[in-house]
């Protein structure tokens, strides 16, 4: 079955490299480091003088969620360098952005397509002792070539939801084969054990979510306290990480909402959405503004949107910011991320959909942390509710900040599952 999995791959990768490059004429990173994508790299940055930790977080999320485990890896293990791969050129934006002050010990570059000749020429280039893979990044050749490599394999901040576990039921024969291949996994909750179990994972452990330790940056918070000043007194509903389609329904209820007392900044999830969205705010004359073209102003009494148009100020916003409503759950997408809301003491709005993060989801709704709403309509109303009743967005930020910092341990408790694999006994019984 790998073996048509690869076949496959090679006929597809004329079209994959052509959507890379229609890709690039909205997002030119797409277009950089091309070789890398095909286990094609410059000379070592380590050149073999020291042991290499390979973390492998595909996108935006996945990096942020690695930054307090790499932050751990980095003090507990000094003599390591730790190798960053993704796949998106805005993971590796945020990587650089979020651990630039440890080059040259965080070296970053994109990890080749899962074809075997090209993860052997990366695994040959870069020697790793350790591959960490954050969330769901299981691929089959990868698995294959890092058992032929002796490499060990540790899935970390591990979820799978029960649709994700039903398309792997799907390709048993290709899944079942690379789950058993990893050595140790790291579930975020007992219910994502449970399933990862079922698709042939051995030696799972519940951790816990590494994204309940990660710390809201000093100069985040900052940049945060300068938007709120900039907006004056309204106050503001964030919505964070929508989605192609969510936008319009967002907007469509503001519509039918009295709400020209507050401001809605409006975060889409993907860059290369900015403009389109930009785009759809002038064709329904909605008066807005970008981030992007603040420059320190204040913003104008009459602008119903400050459209987010930047990259990593996620925190910023939620700072500046009384509500927020993540984005991915109105449709049928999963929802996104709530922890860093909540880590900032801010009451929640969450859409019918969040399988994607289910267990907390429903846990800071029990926590009195968030809030379930059924549409766009119903969120907007919840919103204007909390505006409105200071009393009640306190306690419910005050409670949003508990469930966050309850939550907090992760990072250790799966830096104690790491520490077998990179015992100097481990480092010495490994042949690279």
């Amino acid at each position: 079955m790998r073996t048509l999995y690869s076949l496959l791959w090679w006929l597809a990768l004329p079209i994959v490299l052509m959507r890379l490059w229609w890709r690039g004429l909205r997002e030119p990173g797409y277009r950089r480091h091309w070789g890398e994508r095909l286990g094609f790299y410059g000379a070592s940055p380590t050149s073999g003088r020291q042991p290499v930790i390979w973390v492998h977080a595909v996108s935006v999320g996945e990096t942020r969620a690695a930054e307090p485990l790499i932050d751990a890896l980095l003090q507990a293990y000094p003599e390591h360098v730790i190798l960053l791969t993704h796949m998106t050129p805005t993971g590796r934006a945020t990587g650089q952005a979020l651990f630039t002050t440890y080059a040259p010990r965080v070296q970053q570059c994109y990890l080749p397509y899962d074809i075997g000749v090209m993860v052997r020429r990366f695994l040959d280039h870069f020697h790793p002792s350790l591959c960490v893979l954050i969330e769901t990044e299981v691929w089959p050749n990868v698995m294959a070539q890092c058992a032929r490599h002796r490499v060990p394999v540790v899935l970390v901040n591990a979820r799978l939801s029960e649709r994700s576990l039903a398309k792997g039921k799907r390709m048993a024969a290709l899944m079942t084969e690379a789950a058993q291949a990893l050595d140790c996994v790291a579930a975020q909750t007992g219910a994502d054990a449970d399933r990862l179990a079922q698709l042939g994972a051995r030696n799972v452990q519940v951790t816990g979510s590494i994204k309940f330790d990660v710390t809201p940056p000093t100069e985040a918070l900052v940049a945060g306290a300068e938007l709120r000043r900039q907006f004056g007194r309204r106050r503001v509903l964030l919505c964070a990480s929508t989605r192609d389609g969510e936008e319009a329904l967002i907007l469509d209820a503001l519509a039918r909402t009295h709400a020209g007392d507050i401001l809605l900044i409006l975060v889409p999830r993907h860059p290369q959405r900015f403009d389109e969205v930009a785009r759809m705010l002038a064709g329904r004359g909605v008066s807005m503004a970008r981030r992007s073209a603040l420059n320190g102003t204040q913003l104008a009494d009459n602008v119903q949107v400050l459209l987010g148009d930047s990259m990593g100020e996620m925190f910023a916003y939620y700072a500046a910011c009384d509500v927020a409503f993540i984005g991915g759950s109105l449709l049928p997408l999963g929802g996104q991320n709530l922890i860093e809301a909540c880590a900032l003491g801010k009451p929640v709005l969450l859409g019918p959909h969040t399988f994607n993060f289910a267990a907390a989801s429903e846990d800071a709704i029990a926590a009195g942390a968030a809030l379930r709403v059924t549409d766009a309509d119903a969120m907007l109303h919840a919103a204007l509710r909390l505006l409105h009743a200071d009393g009640e967005r306190v306690a419910m930020g005050n409670s949003a900040l508990d469930f966050a910092e309850q939550h907090r341990g992760a990072a250790q408790r799966t830096m104690a599952l790491l520490h077998p694999y990179l015992s100097s006994e481990e480092l010495a019984g490994v042949s690279n």
